[in-house]
């Protein structure tokens, strides 16, 4: 199940874009324009969750094919590598919310700071001279009008990248941390699942992430949350 959820992510990402790419007139007077880029933005989020789980192993249980998987859905997304995401973020799980935290600032808590700090952590010199020569080919080898790359490959995956970090790094980690959001220093946003999926593919869940890290993206809603584990401890 896991490889073909991840299977339709990445397929439903790359025909969208090479649709609007090619079908689609980008126009900032034609609404359809901003739910194509809003949606595009959205698969962008979900390729990424599709890596992320591949770091957990939550893919599949063959280990080479879970990595192939991560490393496309990152190569797709913008040009990461795996192996640099993937330690960064087990880091991530070994210290979330702290100084040892490549994903916190204890420096900035404003999102937008934050954020800064967040990019330029993971952005390289090699990944932006991919993305450009990528830019190019499309532009004048492929024949891609600029308006339509800008709208729909560009943006949508600045506007994904946001939508990771602000559903999935900034509201779950944020200070204060409470006594509840022990011992991963992560608190659960509202449980709706319907929000939850919209908002970033359930990752609102995020201290039941820390807790149970090898659940896919798309099982999350079914984990305990942090104070119904509470009151199963304190029965027990």
């Amino acid at each position: 199940m896991g490889i073909l959820i991840a299977a339709a992510v990445i397929t439903l990402w790359g025909g969208h874009l090479a649709w609007a790419l090619v079908s689609v007139a980008a126009d900032v007077r034609n609404p359809l324009t901003y739910l194509h880029v809003l949606f595009q933005a959205y698969l962008y989020t979900g390729l990424f969750i599709t890596a992320h789980d591949s770091m957990h192993g939550s893919i599949t249980r063959r280990r080479p094919l879970n990595r192939v998987i991560g490393q496309t859905s990152l190569w797709l997304f913008a040009a990461f590598r795996y192996q640099p995401m993937f330690t960064k973020h087990m880091a991530h799980h070994r210290n979330p919310g702290t100084s040892e935290d490549p994903d916190f600032s204890v420096r900035f808590q404003d999102p937008f700071r934050w954020f800064f700090r967040f990019f330029l952590n993971y952005v390289t010199i090699l990944q932006l001279a991919t993305m450009a020569i990528l830019f190019n080919i499309g532009r004048y080898l492929v024949g891609i009008d600029l308006a339509n790359l800008i709208a729909f490959w560009v943006i949508p995956a600045f506007l994904g990248t946001f939508q990771l970090f602000f559903f999935g790094t900034y509201l779950p980690h944020r200070y204060p941390h409470t006594a509840d959001m022990a011992p991963h220093n992560s608190r659960t946003l509202r449980r709706n699942h319907l929000w939850a999926m919209l908002s970033c593919w359930f990752f609102g869940y995020h201290w039941e992430h820390h807790e149970y890290p090898r659940t896919p993206w798309w099982l999350l809603y079914r984990t305990t949350p942090p104070r119904m584990k509470a009151d199963v401890h304190a029965d027990g």
